[in-house]
């Protein structure tokens, strides 16, 4: 985990940081290695800590407990920005050590939520990557990834660069009472028509799916549809999952927005990653919706996807599920 050194703390009397504090702080390191070597990227970059989406699903929000705030609303409205991220990075890629491996960036929090609007430290993260000609991925919910295209498209000029939008419905009712910080999921696909128009491969990881709320076929259908007419690499679901410090939050949520629904969550999720039988059929779902619908457009290379390494579906939704915020 990188090691935090708080210098300020700000807030802004304006209606999108109303009631958030900015924790700025300076980070030693921004590089951060990926343990255990399960997941489909061995190095990750964080720039902010904490999270104004508010997504009540969130399976980073344990980690703001590291910082001694609590996974609620600690960890939407009190957000740690590394305000040095470009410089050391810039540093890190410099050294000797560093080999220029893929760097995977939203793997925790957000990159481009509503705090990178007014700090910009995506665009000299960017920027110091194309200089380095190091290969990137960017996982995102936020629209203003679209500011930094021009740069997005220099860098897949020297580099492989390539994106992918977590939008795991389409449903009015569902997006507001379940992500109410996020950009609405239609902007978000039509970000990814963007970005495909612009020659940046871009996928959607339909996440997290959660049971009796967003799994209807119906609801699953029009994300594929959707994800298919703008010219997505790849469609990837997962199922939710409630890890320790998720599950004390989103229960309660639960039981207050869906009470019909808890007996069966909990029956469902004696375990953090619920049903194995369960996540293997909404896959399969999944995969028959894509091949009805048209199967993904031609001409785009497994490689070039988001996940960098080569894995089945099942394998790649299984490891997305254990992402961890460093």
């Amino acid at each position: 985990m990188d090691q935090l050194f708080e210098i300020a703390r700000k807030t802004f009397d304006t209606p999108e940081f109303r009631g958030i504090t900015f924790i700025e702080s300076e980070a030693k390191s921004i590089i951060n290695r990926v343990p255990g070597g399960a997941l489909p990227f061995d190095w990750t970059i964080n720039p902010y800590r904490g999270c104004s989406h508010a997504c009540v699903y969130c399976f980073a929000r344990p980690t703001h407990t590291y910082l001694d705030m609590n996974a609620g609303r600690d960890f939407e409205n009190k957000i740690v920005v590394k305000v040095n991220a470009p410089e050391v990075l810039r540093r890190e890629l410099a050294a000797r050590r560093w080999k220029g491996e893929h760097i995977a960036m939203g793997t925790g929090t957000d990159p481009y939520q509503r705090a990178e609007g007014r700090y910009r430290l995506m665009r000299g993260i960017i920027e110091a990557l194309i200089d380095h000609r190091n290969p990137f991925s960017i996982l995102t919910k936020g629209t203003l990834i679209l500011r930094d295209l021009d740069l997005l498209v220099r860098a897949a000029e020297v580099a492989p660069v390539s994106a992918a939008f977590s939008i795991g419905t389409l449903d009015e009712r569902v997006w507001r009472e379940t992500e109410p910080g996020t950009p609405h999921p239609k902007a978000r696909m039509d970000a990814v028509r963007t970005l495909t128009d612009a020659g940046i491969p871009t996928g959607i990881l339909m996440a997290p799916i959660l049971p009796g709320i967003s799994d209807r076929p119906d609801q699953l259908r029009e994300v594929v549809g959707a994800a298919i007419d703008a010219g997505a690499t790849h469609v990837s679901p997962i199922m939710l999952h409630l890890r320790p410090g998720v599950r004390e939050e989103f229960l309660p949520w639960l039981e207050q927005e869906h009470p019909d629904l808890v007996e069966r969550y909990l029956q469902m999720y004696r375990q953090p990653y619920g049903p194995k039988a369960m996540r293997e059929s909404l896959g399969e779902r999944i995969s028959s919706m894509v091949s009805a619908a048209g199967g993904i457009r031609r001409g785009v290379e497994p490689a070039r996807r988001f996940f960098r390494r080569d894995r089945s579906p099942g394998v790649k939704a299984q490891a997305s599920e254990q992402l961890r915020l460093l």
